[in-house]
């Protein structure tokens, strides 16, 4: 028994490391670029976007060169309407104040090829990060659930990279999801569909945006 359990342990390492290869094998094939960011959010209006009619949402409001997300129950949020967003090779960052709330800040969905995501960035409760979803799976579930504490009062700078092969998402310059989604199904969950293919969304929390950017990644 323990000379087959042994035996299963080597296999399942086996199979990390060979994904783990492959993944940054492909990744270092490719010379990436990137090109210059493009603001998405004016500071000024609503131009581009759109409130997000979930049904119970609080305020979408524009102060002091800020994106206002008021209390909603559940969710706030704001869909971007524009058909000119990439579908892989780009990044986008948002700069988010956590104002108040015991749930997610930021939730943003994206586009990933023919598909879309969703970064959660406080979830579950108030602590956990991660991709909504990958293979059905939501990000309290999956492989890229991660845990943070995210006090109310303070900034935070949220990054996402998506390529053919890989999603990557920082907060604050700290990167809590490298995941590689070759072979993988990448789709959202029921409740952010209203947000493709670009939006951004609160639970019953209270937040405000001052930035919201995209930019490609010219491949060689």
């Amino acid at each position: 028994m323990t000379t087959f359990k042994q035996s299963l342990l080597c296999i399942s390492t086996l199979c990390v490391v060979l994904t783990c290869h492959v993944t940054e094998s492909h990744a270092a094939e490719r010379k990436v670029k990137p090109t210059r960011w493009r603001d998405l959010f004016d500071g000024e209006t609503l131009d581009g976007w759109e409130k997000t009619n979930y049904g119970g949402e609080g305020e979408v409001e524009i102060k002091d060169g800020q994106l206002l997300l008021n209390f909603g129950y559940s969710m706030t949020g704001v869909t971007y309407q524009s058909d000119d967003l990439p579908k892989t090779n780009y990044e986008i960052r948002a700069t988010v104040l956590k104002i108040d709330g015991n749930d997610f800040f930021c939730a943003a969905t994206f586009p990933v090829a023919d598909s879309h995501c969703s970064f959660i960035a406080g979830g579950w409760g108030g602590a956990v990060t991660g991709l909504s979803s990958i293979d059905g799976q939501d990000a309290s579930e999956n492989e890229t659930t991660g845990y943070q504490n995210f006090p109310s009062g303070k900034w935070y700078k949220v990054k996402i990279r998506v390529e053919p092969h890989l999603i990557q998402c920082w907060i604050n310059g700290k990167q809590v999801v490298y995941q590689n989604i070759l072979d993988r199904k990448i789709t959202t969950r029921n409740e952010v569909n209203l947000n493709k293919p670009l939006g951004f969304a609160t639970w019953e929390t209270k937040a405000a945006y001052k930035s919201i950017q995209i930019r490609q990644l010219n491949v060689k």
